[in-house]
């Protein structure tokens, strides 16, 4: 061993999920005790491989089964990417490489980035995990961020100072979350040191933290962190509601509660379909270490890993890939055992016999997936951890039921406290999200703005009765006709306003459902106006400039006469009228080739 070796120390400190409030993992960090180790790495790869490799030996003898967080310099990833005696260092303590997060820290200035895309992908192969560390103070090109598609992004300290009182900042950490959900990672933050600043980074969106706030770094790895009590608001920011999550089909929205009904429209119909079925927050948040076993193991072994950890509820066998073959369930196996005769049957027998077919999901999959999986197996079952594997099938690690329900509890009631009480339709928040996510990925977008004519008229001759009757029939129109259209999002801004977000191919069957019909509150006849901007991909970047250009079309749409339509293409002066007549003439000023469509409205808002 050089004598180097004699003067470096190493210290833990728990990465916090904070959703959970449970330790993720332990980053290892090198302290040098003398001379500057740490500078001489980053001009020597071989050393900062030997010092990763260290790192990792080092772990072992601390006996600890949280996963591990090791740092290595991007240029060592680079130019060594085989990391020949850090992986032989992995090997020798039993670990897999999925248990392993290697912390990719900076400068990449000069650092050849298809060498490391390279790296990156072989270590992804092997199973292990890559984060970019320091990300907010060093010099990571965001090119480079984004092909890299890391597990974790971890913002350095200094970006969280005073998150608080900063907005700007704390806007940087919620577009960072947002980039991690694109991508599929997960976004830590450095530095929390306070109880302030921890509501502040979950405020902002961040899933994992560290700092001094949870255990300062020790040189004994610490299980046990303080965790402030947790609000149920932050806790929805934090579980995904706050920021558009990614459904199966690529999608986001917010969810109807469970039986809401708007105008016989119930939550299995047109409106949970219409604002977006929420798929709930994406199951990576809510990993907790696994403990695993081979295949091979006996009872006895199962045992002594489970006496040996009272906070695990059960083990993995997994086979020499990491795939999971059997789950082990604390409770079940430990009765079996208990029995009489028990131990004598099975103890030096593969524990194998005692598993039950273990539960997996992707470590793409969401929270309502986790649940389906759950409902399909045996009711006894219930309880059961489920595994989390990565493409190819390797264990990552697993979730508890109890965290799920949790979560998807706290995200329904931010969801519903968003919903328009009338027409249990969301905000504009809710669109504007996901308009801005549709342009962010380069979509072409349509946004439209409806409202009722003379409303206050409406509300003053037929009463707030046939106002409110109106509006909740002029919702489940909208409701039902984005149903049949994936792309379609409906909102309700307030009162007579409503903001429909549809693909520029699917503006027709909008339009139709609410201009088309002949509407009535309190047997008085009532028309509708539309305004629609189209913003061709790449033309805006969020959804403020298409809100603007909404304005003066709708103006427009109000000074024709009975259901007007007027579009325009965002940066055009031209304004297309598609409904409507101009106060005075005699025919309409469009060519209607689409008949009028038959749809019952609400009572006291039907059609005459």
């Amino acid at each position: 061993m050089p004598a180097w070796t004699d003067q470096l120390r190493f210290a833990y400190q728990p990465v916090v999920n904070l959703t959970t409030g449970t330790v993720a993992a332990l980053e290892i960090l090198a302290r040098p005790e003398r001379g500057d180790v740490l500078a001489q790495a980053h001009r020597s790869p071989a050393l900062d491989v030997d010092l990763a490799a260290l790192a990792i030996r080092h772990a072992t003898h601390r006996e600890t089964l949280l996963p591990l967080q090791v740092n290595l310099f991007a240029a060592t990833a680079a130019e060594f990417p085989e990391l020949t005696a850090f992986r032989a260092a992995v090997r020798a303590s039993g670990r897999r490489p999925c248990e392993i997060t290697l912390d990719l820290t900076g400068p990449y200035t000069h650092v050849p980035a298809g060498a490391l895309l390279e790296a990156v992908a072989e270590l992804r192969a092997d199973g292990f995990r890559i984060c970019a560390d320091g990300v907010g103070d060093g010099d990571v090109p965001l090119r480079l961020l984004g092909d890299l598609a890391p597990d974790i992004i971890k913002l350095d300290a200094s970006l969280c100072a005073d998150l608080d009182v900063r907005p700007g900042r704390a806007a940087v950490v919620r577009m960072v979350r947002q980039l991690c959900d694109e991508l599929g990672g997960l976004l830590a933050v450095e530095g929390v040191e306070t109880e302030r600043s921890y509501a502040a980074v979950r405020l902002a969106g961040a899933q994992l933290g560290q700092g001094h706030l949870f255990a300062p770094p020790a040189r004994r790895p610490a299980a046990e962190v303080f965790v402030p009590p947790q609000t149920p608001s932050a806790s929805a920011m934090v579980a995904g509601s706050a920021t558009p999550v990614r459904t199966t089909a690529g999608t986001t929205g917010t969810t109807v509660p469970a039986g809401a009904e708007v105008d016989g429209v119930s939550e299995a119909g047109g409106v949970e379909e219409a604002v977006g079925v929420s798929a709930g927050p994406p199951v990576a948040q809510f990993v907790q270490p696994a403990a695993l076993l081979p295949v091979t193991a006996s009872a006895e072994e199962v045992r002594s890993r489970l006496t040996g950890l009272p906070d695990v509820s059960g083990v993995l066998l997994v086979d020499a890939d990491g795939v999971p073959v059997r789950a082990v369930d604390r409770n079940r196996f430990l009765l079996s055992l208990s029995g009489r005769y028990g131990h004598a049957l099975y103890a030096d027998r593969p524990a194998l016999r005692l598993g039950d077919r273990p539960r997996t999901v992707g470590a793409d999959a969401t929270a309502w997936e986790v649940l389906d999986v759950i409902a399909d197996g045996d009711r006894d079952r219930t309880g059961d951890d489920v595994a989390v594997v990565d493409e190819r099938g390797r264990c990552i690690g697993v979730v508890h039921l109890a965290d799920i329900l949790r979560a998807l509890a706290e995200s329904r009631v931010e969801e519903a406290v968003r919903l328009n009480p009338l027409t249990r339709l969301p905000g504009s928040d809710a669109v504007n999200a996901e308009v801005d996510r549709r342009l962010a990925q380069g979509r072409a977008v349509a946004v439209s703005w409806l409202d009722v004519d003379g409303f206050k008229q409406v509300n003053d001759g037929a009463g707030f009765a046939a106002g409110d009757e109106l509006i909740r029939a002029v919702g489940a129109a909208l409701a039902r006709a984005a149903s049949g259209d994936a792309a379609c999002r409906v909102g309700h801004i307030g009162g007579d306003d409503f903001l429909v977000l549809t693909d520029p191919d699917g503006l027709d069957a909008v339009a139709a459902a609410v201009l088309d019909v002949p509407w009535s509150a309190g047997g008085r006849p009532v028309t509708m106006s539309l305004a629609t901007v189209v913003c061709p991909a790449g033309t805006v970047t969020g959804h403020a400039a298409a809100a603007a250009a909404l304005a003066p079309l709708k103006k427009a749409a109000k000074g024709l006469s009975g259901a007007s339509w007027v579009l325009s293409r965002l940066g055009s002066a031209h304004q297309e009228v598609r409904r409507g007549r101009v106060a005075g003439a005699t025919a309409p000023a469009y060519a209607s080739g689409t008949a009028p469509a038959s749809v019952p409205g609400a009572a006291g808002a039907s059609a005459p």
